[in-house]
């Protein structure tokens, strides 16, 4: 709960998706919670269409 700021769905589905065989979560369980609803970043902020070269 320390960095109670990264806990977001996103970073958490990132995490246990990248596992090949298995997936283990080490922490509270009330953090795992926390993450799992926490939808901050609905919109990702990444410039794509402009790197691609259209506007």
């Amino acid at each position: 709960m320390q960095h109670y700021t990264l806990l977001e769905r996103n970073l958490l589905y990132t995490g246990v998706t990248r596992g090949k065989q298995m997936v283990v979560l080490v922490g509270q369980p009330k953090a795992v919670g926390m993450a799992a609803r926490t939808r901050k970043s609905n919109r990702r902020l990444t410039n794509l269409q402009a790197r691609l070269g259209g506007s």
